[in-house]
């Protein structure tokens, strides 16, 4: 590397040589999460190499982390599933019996349900995105300072942006092997246990039908 790549390298880079002082859980994994920003000596290639790396740990920790979660909670979800699918078969049988007082009371039942369900997956989406959040405050300590600029503007974009456009290339990999690997591929089958239960579910395609019979 010639003394004018090495001083535009030095000049890239003075924000990971001048680092903020970090939390004591970030100094922990710091050694080992810079060392991917350091592989080839050139200061713009290691930063996409050691940013493509970061993301794609943040993605698999996260779905490892959900995954986890979603296995020590299942049987708080099944329990929900259930109680959602028996309410609303409950809510349509009222429907197609005219029973006014009953659908409604069991369509209630079935809206709480619901929404014990819907909480419980926006908690275990939390379990995904923890790791996305802690490799951002880590390159905040390491890259506050590191812009770059768009072609043909007076703009320019900072870490996170970099960050975000690496984790959906890492997503779009990850995606094509995720469910060959073992323990994902249980998780998977898991998953699509719940999808073939909604065969429970029964239909609400004669819903207008019955709502009429009830306005009757």
């Amino acid at each position: 590397m010639n003394r004018a790549s090495a001083s535009a390298d030095t000049r890239f880079f003075k924000s990971v040589q001048s680092a903020m002082e970090m939390h004591p859980l970030f100094m922990l994994v710091d050694p080992c999460l810079i060392w991917f920003y350091r592989l080839s000596g050139y200061a713009l290639v290691d930063f996409f190499i050691g940013t493509f790396v970061l993301a794609f740990a943040a993605l698999v920790l996260g779905e490892i982390t959900i995954a986890f979660a979603f296995v020590l909670v299942r049987k708080r979800i099944d329990e929900a599933t259930g109680e959602v699918t028996r309410f609303h078969n409950l809510s349509m049988a009222a429907l197609k019996e005219g029973d006014k007082p009953a659908y409604q009371a069991a369509n209630k039942l079935a809206n709480e349900a619901f929404g014990k369900s819907f909480f419980m997956q926006i908690a275990l989406s939390a379990a995904f995105l923890w790791p996305i959040f802690f490799a951002l405050v880590w390159m905040g300590y390491r890259f506050s300072d590191m812009e770059f600029k768009l072609l043909f503007t007076d703009s320019s974009i900072g870490y996170p942006a970099v960050f975000v456009a690496l984790y959906a290339a890492a997503y779009l990999m990850f995606r094509r092997i995720k469910y060959k690997l073992p323990y994902f591929r249980r998780i998977g089958e898991i998953l699509n246990s719940y999808n073939k239960g909604t065969d429970r579910i029964e239909s609400s395609a004669d819903i207008k039908t019955a709502e009429g019979q009830i306005k009757k």
